[in-house]
């Protein structure tokens, strides 16, 4: 991986511009048409000027996004939402281990318990 996953990258290959819509709708998670309204929408209701000076600023100031930044589809919305609520995040990522763990205790438990049954059957195939 050759860039950070938590940070403002332009998305050129989805991009129809300059890539700053598609990498305000990669970096949030949003619908890249809403993003593009949005933005047509800001400039058309009276912010013209700032909205382009600001447009240009962040193609100039921004990175290419990275060839392979994400695995996969569900990597991405991962990533997506550790952008928008780390702590929540987190918390889930907490909560999986959590899990995983509680399961592989239970399979421990029951593999390592005195199961007589299990045992006949081990004995019966020697």
């Amino acid at each position: 991986m050759s860039g950070r996953r938590t940070k403002f990258y332009l998305d050129k290959q989805n991009g129809k511009w300059l890539g700053v819509c598609s990498g305000i709708a990669d970096y949030s998670g949003i619908d890249v048409v809403w993003v593009r309204v949005g933005a047509v929408l800001l400039t058309l209701m009276g912010a013209f000027p700032w909205s382009l000076i600001a447009y240009f600023a962040v193609a100039h100031f921004a990175e290419n996004k990275p060839a392979g930044l994400y695995a996969d589809r569900d990597d991405e919305k991962f990533w997506q939402g550790v952008r928008t609520n780390p702590a929540r995040s987190a918390r889930d990522v907490r909560s999986k281990f959590r899990d995983i763990d509680r399961r592989l205790a239970d399979i421990e438990t029951h593999y390592t318990s005195r199961n007589t049954r299990l045992a006949d059957e081990i004995d019966s195939l020697r």
